[in-house]
């Protein structure tokens, strides 16, 4: 007897979205960006990893050797990538000023809101493992900038940058994660997309370390 596989609901709007992604204008989207592209794909890099779009269906995959073998996005790759090249408007653009995730004015709702917990206690991801989180970044493309015990400018796309600020724990204070981004970000991105793309950024640290 055969057995039904049943897709999971991320899996379903990852499909979705892939659907709708296969509908705009990529070159529109070409032209934003800057972005290489033939005949049947589309590439960005996001985090060091390079990834290519099918222009046919928008399934998205990632490979670390030239498409020589080639891996499924997963749903935050995936849904981070379909925001930020479908929602842009045309006058998309960097403030160059720094701000917490947390106290982006135009968020009223949801996990991002001002007061959110989602990553408040990212810090102990890292919390003894200063030199490790120092790796990772590196690891990722990450650019040494100034204070915390480590810190460092990523890039989730070529064109956006985040800085991540990590002090480690000691007697008074517990391990702490500051998440910074560009005050107009979400001038490229739904907020809900960023809670993906800073899951994403997470996680491809712990990968590293």
């Amino acid at each position: 007897m055969k057995t039904k596989h049943t897709l999971s609901n991320y899996e379903n709007m990852k499909n979705k979205m892939a659907y709708v992604f296969s509908q705009y204008d990529q070159e529109t989207m070409i032209r934003k960006f800057a972005l290489d592209h033939d005949e049947h794909y589309l590439y960005i890099s996001c985090l060091e990893r390079r990834y290519r779009i099918d222009r046919q269906n928008g399934q998205v995959t990632w490979s670390a050797d030239l498409f020589l073998t080639e891996e499924k996005a997963d749903y935050n790759e995936a849904m981070t990538i379909y925001d930020v090249l479908c929602y842009p408007k045309e006058d998309h653009h960097l403030a160059h000023e720094w701000v917490n995730i947390g106290s982006l004015s135009s968020i009223q709702n949801g996990s991002l809101e001002k007061g959110s917990d989602h990553f408040q206690n990212a810090g102990k991801i890292f919390e003894g493992k200063t030199g490790a989180f120092i790796h990772a970044c590196e690891k990722l493309g990450g650019e040494k900038v100034e204070k915390g015990d480590a810190a460092y400018r990523l890039y989730l796309f070529p064109f956006l940058p985040m800085i991540l600020r990590f002090w480690d724990a000691d007697e008074d204070f517990p391990a702490s994660l500051q998440i910074l981004v560009d005050k107009d970000i979400l001038t490229y991105m739904h907020y809900e997309t960023l809670m993906f793309a800073i899951s994403h950024l997470l996680h491809r640290l712990k990968s590293e370390m």
